[in-house]
């Protein structure tokens, strides 16, 4: 099973580990941030009310998978997003985890597509990379989630945008798009920090290429700060989104630092993020790609979560010391 830090494998090819390897100690609370006062939640509306998910590598690794899921539906989590598995035997054991527990496994998160990507010239790295995604695809019937994580395409010296488009989108309607389709699973397409997509704009015209219901929009609130606004690509993707990953984003720009921080302790105005969610009608899982922690680590950041869908600032600062 691939790890958060796998995930964040690109942040070698933009040439920032040194931000990466400072942003899982910024993600630990921050000293005397505390909670905003209680408000009214926002109006009711269609499909208006985002659920809480956590990726169950947050979660304590020295549990039994039983106790890490029991632990994460305790402290207030509704589903759990899982990553690739390829022991058909720990598969088994996360599905009666997550039965005992009650608490649904709701998307797979591809593992492969970071070292093996879609777009690649190399025909075995493509066939290895499609091997994850169809093993992807296989865990998520089994463990009952709706949907699979794909990052479709990776732009780099030896691959053009151009390439990353073509050759991406004729793999996934060749030889994903039908299993897909098969076993009743949406392909979510996640923007992130692969010089692909980089808009919403382009993201709306690739998953519409494809003219599958099959194939929807993975939005992470974070991976787009750098360079532009959630809230409206929220709103410009709408309808494609089918599931969000939420994690904040600090950038210090008179510094020239950036750090991934925990929820409500960076650049992203979250009331105007959950206006956004709540304008399209969004009613799916929202989950935490953070750093893990302790129960009371967890607790916290399920009252962040609370805090931003009553439409407040998941915290606040400490008042001034006299």
């Amino acid at each position: 099973m691939a790890t958060h830090s796998s995930r964040r494998s690109f942040l070698k090819q933009a040439g920032v580990m040194s931000a990466a390897a400072a942003a899982s100690s910024a993600l630990i609370p921050t000293p005397g941030a505390l909670a905003a006062p209680a408000a009214a939640a926002l109006p009711a509306a269609p499909g208006g009310a985002p659920k809480k998910a956590v990726l169950i590598g947050m979660l304590p690794k020295e549990l039994p998978y039983q106790e890490r899921f029991a632990l994460a539906r305790e402290v207030g989590f509704e589903g759990m997003e899982v990553n690739t598995i390829e022991s058909p035997a720990e598969a088994e054991a996360i599905a009666k985890a997550a039965q005992a527990a009650k608490l649904p496994i709701h998307s797979v998160m591809n593992s492969e597509h970071w070292r093996s990507p879609l777009s690649s010239a190399d025909a075995a790295v493509v066939d290895k990379s499609v091997k994850g995604m169809l093993t992807s695809i296989a865990n998520a019937k089994l463990l009952g989630a709706d949907t699979v994580l794909l990052v479709p395409a990776v732009v780099d010296p030896k691959t053009s945008y151009q390439d990353a488009w073509t050759r991406s989108h004729k793999v996934i309607t060749e030889r994903l798009l039908p299993e897909a389709e098969k076993q009743g699973i949406v392909i979510g397409i996640e923007e992130v920090w692969n010089k692909f997509l980089l808009s919403p704009l382009e993201m709306n015209a690739y998953v519409d290429s494809f003219k599958s219901k099959y194939v929807q929009a993975y939005f992470d609130v974070g991976n787009i700060v750098f360079y532009a606004y959630p809230q409206d690509w929220i709103r410009t993707l709408g309808p494609r989104i089918r599931k969000v990953h939420l994690k904040d984003f600090k950038l210090v720009q008179n510094k020239g630092t950036f750090s991934w921080v925990n929820i409500g302790e960076g650049n992203i105005d979250w009331p105007e993020v959950r206006k956004a969610l709540h304008d399209i009608g969004y009613d799916g899982f929202m989950t935490t790609e953070i750093r893990g922690g302790d129960k009371a680590y967890l607790t916290d950041v399920v009252a962040r979560l609370d805090r931003f869908l009553a439409g407040q600032p998941p915290v606040t600062p400490a008042p001034p010391s006299a």
